[in-house]
């Protein structure tokens, strides 16, 4: 007997989705249902302004396996998942998209890889996309990169299909837009068999694609947000402590170099002429390295200190809940 109360939760965070859901949630019950799996779909609604809400309250009164979750605004993406993964029951937590672009025809494979292949976390693979050009081209670009800053081989980080172990999605926290990069986090936190799958991209049936130009700025800060605080945010001081000590170093070096230049000068000089310390442009240079040294050391401090004493939670304000 399983000590989970699921085989497996199915996370889906929403945005004006009403006209998907039903033959979403269909989908989903039958493929379920085929496999005999213990199930539970989790949809968390991120403050839709159309009918979705009512949609799936509609949908619980027929099917007891949906826990929904309403936000009384919509907060993004992340903050859906973070809820639905601290929700979640099942041995095995499978995240998707609530637009039909992926297809619940691979929960089985997916399901399977994590209980019998045992990995950590399987991201799907879109190779075959129907996205417009202006999201391809960004998505490869961002992929690149978190390949090169983190080392894992993935092509497609930002597929909404991925399935979890179930202890991985309790020990992460996903917040701000860093929903792009959960296989980086899940490896900072010691997952590290993360594996891929090829899965089936269906082109849009209903609605807008929510794909916004601001992507384009936040994909790079979200990357290397991660790749920081991942290392430091126990340690602030190893980061800020080091660069501190190094630039007040330079800056100290530098000072003590043009003060004994100027003493050789005074010792050297006939006629009593020689360059003052302070009209060489370096000498400010170097009082400023000391300055910055000195505040990048406290700053190391006082991260020490906001560690020690944090107890900081991600929370979302729920307007409606159903099935907790």
């Amino acid at each position: 007997m399983s000590k989970y109360a699921k085989d497996i939760s199915v996370v889906i965070p929403l945005y004006n989705e009403e006209e998907s859901l039903p033959e979403l949630e269909l989908w989903l019950r039958e493929v379920m249902l085929k496999n005999n799996y213990r199930y539970e779909l989790i949809f968390v609604d991120d403050g839709s302004t159309d009918n979705s809400w009512e949609v799936i309250q509609k949908l619980a009164a027929q099917n007891s396996n949906i826990h929904a979750i309403r936000f009384n605004r919509n907060y993004g993406k992340s903050a859906g998942l973070n809820v639905g993964f601290k929700a979640a029951k099942g041995e095995v937590v499978i995240t998707m998209d609530a637009d039909l672009q992926d297809s619940p025809d691979e929960v089985p494979a997916l399901y399977k890889m994590i209980t019998e292949e045992k990995y950590h976390l399987v991201s799907g693979w879109k190779k075959k996309r129907y996205d417009p050009i202006s999201k391809t081209i960004p998505t490869k670009l961002y992929n690149a990169a978190a390949r090169a800053m983190s080392g894992i081989k993935l092509n497609d980080f930002n597929c909404g299909l991925k399935a979890y172990q179930h202890r991985v999605i309790k020990s992460i926290d996903v917040y701000g837009e860093m929903h792009r990069y959960i296989p980086v986090i899940a490896k900072w936190n010691g997952y590290s068999k993360i594996g891929e799958k090829v899965v089936e991209h269906r082109a849009r049936k209903y609605g807008v694609t929510k794909f916004g130009l601001e992507r384009f700025v936040y994909g790079p800060l979200d990357l290397l947000s991660i790749s920081f605080v991942s290392k430091y945010k126990k340690r602030p001081m190893h980061f800020f402590g080091s660069m501190g000590i190094l630039s007040f170093i330079i800056g100290l070096g530098s000072t003590a170099y043009l003060i004994a230049n100027k003493l050789y000068h005074i010792y050297i000089a006939k006629n009593g002429q020689y360059r003052d310390v302070v009209n060489n442009t370096w000498f400010y240079l170097a009082l400023v390295a000391i300055i910055i040294g000195v505040q990048l050391f406290l700053s190391g401090f006082i991260g020490e200190m906001m560690i020690q004493q944090s107890d900081k939670k991600n929370d979302y304000l729920v307007s409606e809940e159903i099935g907790a």
